[in-house]
């Protein structure tokens, strides 16, 4: 959704970025393979960068990674980058930070929505997603998997964030207006992490 406001606004996207891990090959939290974020790439026409990150990184070693990495992106010609943070405070803070280390500037297209609002605007503009991680503690392994729609709010418990926005899910996007065609895939196992977290593999399916 915030990729989605800054072209909705005319704005100027030249790259994404996001952390892998290394060691497994995903995208790091999400546990989406990269092969399904190459095609996320592809399908909606903007350059992919990636940071490397080892299974054992500590918020140093990520911290330090990223203000590398936004240094040789701003030497690139990039001055400004921005995140899809909602209410996090804290977090905000931890970005503007790295984006300063870099000279550039932040921006922030979704920041203080109503995540209910923002959630039902996602589904209403036709974009599609699925639940790729789950937090236990909130969430029982039943939504691992789930499609980000209708029925899925409405069995979501009072207590989680609509847009997962506390880390209670984290999802895949894989249609919708900014893409040039539907990405492909099927479902594979749902396992558990570190005794907490539930993640639904996604195998690119390419035909």
């Amino acid at each position: 959704m915030a990729l989605h406001e800054l072209l909705s606004n005319d704005k100027e996207v030249n790259s994404l970025l996001t952390t892998v891990t290394e060691d497994y090959n995903r995208i790091s939290i999400h546990g989406v393979r990269t092969e399904l974020l190459m095609a996320h790439s592809d399908s909606i026409e903007i350059h992919l960068e990636e940071v490397m990150l080892s299974k054992a990184s500590s918020d140093a070693d990520y911290e330090t990674k990223m203000k590398a990495k936004l240094a040789a992106m701003k030497a690139k010609g990039f001055d400004c980058i921005g995140f899809g943070d909602i209410f996090l405070d804290w977090l905000k803070r931890k970005r503007i930070e790295l984006a300063e280390s870099a000279g550039m500037e932040c921006t922030f297209p979704i920041w203080n929505r109503d995540t209910a609002e923002l959630a039902e605007t996602f589904i209403s503009l036709g974009y599609k997603a699925v639940l790729t991680c789950i937090d236990s503690k909130v969430l029982d392994k039943s939504f691992a998997g789930r499609e980000f729609d209708e029925r899925l709010l409405a069995d979501l418990p009072e207590k989680v964030d609509p847009c997962g926005e506390n880390g209670e899910f984290h999802s895949f996007v894989y249609d919708g207006p900014i893409f040039k065609k539907k990405i492909n895939f099927e479902k594979g196992d749902i396992v558990l992490r570190e005794k907490r977290f539930y993640y639904c593999d996604l195998i690119q399916n390419k035909y």
